[in-house]
């Protein structure tokens, strides 16, 4: 395998585990990942928040860790990046209003370059108008967002995941296992 340069973008109340696991899961096999935030540094913190799953018809959320941001956002180039991580929460849902954010996902499916979002990372997919006529998962209550966005929502279990090309969806963390086997999958190509 080689090592790949990943790029993820992520805000506060990102869901804890949506950008912690992935994050440290492809340190850990070798990836370089940088973590970044418009308005923030290398070094400063996004809040996180814990989304739980308790029979309720919704989830719960709860507060999460700090988590620390790597590179600075400002400084980014994504041509310089080999694929892309769009974690859930509530960041997506106001990451999708910064021009420069588009514009950079866009960059990741012009060039085909592998994509993993999971959950309300759908958001700023459909915002960044790159879902079109794709298969698309993503948390249940953004399927209006994804066929808006002109994709296919795919009802999988919450511990599923789906490729279509170069991107990767999942509905939640409970999906990890398969939503980052698939990524790493297209990393390895």
């Amino acid at each position: 395998m080689s090592s790949k340069r990943i790029l993820m973008i992520t805000g506060d109340f990102t869901e804890d585990y949506e950008t912690m696991v992935p994050f440290q899961a492809l340190m850990a096999v070798g990836h370089e990942v940088d973590a970044v935030c418009p308005g923030k540094a290398s070094g400063e913190t996004v809040a996180t928040a814990i989304h739980d799953f308790e029979g309720d018809q919704t989830y719960s959320e709860k507060p999460g860790h700090r988590f620390a941001l790597n590179a600075d956002f400002e400084r980014i180039n994504p041509a310089d990046y080999d694929a892309l991580v769009v974690p859930g929460g509530r960041a997506p849902e106001y990451l999708r209003l910064n021009k420069e954010v588009l514009t950079m996902v866009r960059h990741f499916f012009v060039t085909n370059k592998p994509v993993a979002a999971i959950c309300h990372g759908a958001q700023l997919l459909a915002a960044a108008k790159v879902l079109e006529g794709r298969q698309c998962s993503a948390y249940p209550a953004c399927q209006p967002e994804v066929e808006l966005g002109g994709g296919h929502f795919v009802h999988i279990e919450v511990s599923e995941a789906v490729t279509d090309g170069n991107l990767v969806t999942a509905p939640a963390w409970p999906a990890h296992p398969a939503w980052l086997a698939q990524f790493m999958a297209l990393l390895n190509k």
